[in-house]
């Protein structure tokens, strides 16, 4: 099993990116602005990353098949971004900082928060 933190400090790493894929979502939940913003203050004060001005929330999509919400979050470290797919109930969540941060919580944290049936996770150290 991959030491994703010691691998990160050994490499001197830039920043690690998280892409998050979840799959039959509380409809409710992804159709709620109020909620997505209290998930990424949640998750910001969770992972340790400072926000940096308001989380923007939009919801948008003239094609039915991507219609839904979109976030963006500045974070000091970078960012934090999602959309959340209406027709599907899916939601798409990357996460990028170049402070450490553990993968697997963040990806645990917003499974659940979203009440997600399941959930694909790639994430990569960037140099």
């Amino acid at each position: 099993m991959r030491n994703i933190k010691k691998e990160f400090y050994d490499t001197k790493a830039w920043g690690v990116s998280t892409s998050v894929d979840l799959y039959g979502c509380n409809p409710e939940t992804i159709r709620d602005a109020k909620a997505i913003k209290r998930y990424v203050n949640e998750l910001c004060e969770l992972i340790e990353m400072k926000r940096f001005g308001e989380t923007q929330i939009v919801n948008f999509g003239a094609n039915e098949k991507v219609a839904g919400f979109s976030l963006t979050q500045l974070i000091e470290t970078s960012l934090i971004s999602g959309h959340f797919a209406n027709h599907s109930n899916n939601a798409y969540i990357d996460i990028f900082s170049c402070k450490y941060y553990e993968p697997s919580v963040a990806v645990e944290f917003t499974k659940k928060f979203f009440e997600a049936k399941d959930v694909k996770m790639h994430y990569i150290l960037r140099n």
